[in-house]
């Protein structure tokens, strides 16, 4: 049996973790997780921007999937939600995008605008 410390230690871990997940916070980070995200690698961009968050102690943000977006070409998607802002779409995201967005545009309010959606479809020839 773990001790009460233990114990308290697992819980705090894990509400933690939920807090990420809440849909009440200010902004939210929405990663498409179907069968087409998840095969583009969408799983370890969701943990990395959990981590991330975590890391740095972000408050009022959520991170929490979906599933499929519709454009399974250009997953793994990431879709910022902040408040009173249009939403963002950064698609083909990879892990090591996720601090930069993190710091540029959740901390700094500043899109990450080469990793968009729009920018993409822009300059593809």
């Amino acid at each position: 049996m773990k001790s009460l410390q233990e114990l308290e230690a697992i819980r705090k871990k894990t509400l933690e973790s939920i807090n990420l997940r809440k849909e009440n916070a200010g902004t939210r980070i929405v990663v498409g997780m179907a069968t087409c995200g998840i095969a583009a690698g969408a799983r370890p961009v969701l943990a990395s921007f959990m981590d991330e968050i975590a890391r740095r102690s972000i408050q009022n943000v959520v991170v929490a999937q979906t599933g499929c977006i519709g454009i399974c070409r250009l997953e793994p998607i990431v879709e910022v939600y902040k408040p009173d802002q249009e939403k963002v779409t950064y698609c083909k995201v990879t892990p090591d995008m996720v601090s930069r967005i993190v710091t540029e545009h959740i901390v700094n309010d500043r899109v990450v605008s080469e990793y968009t959606i729009g920018y993409y479809e822009n300059n593809q020839k």
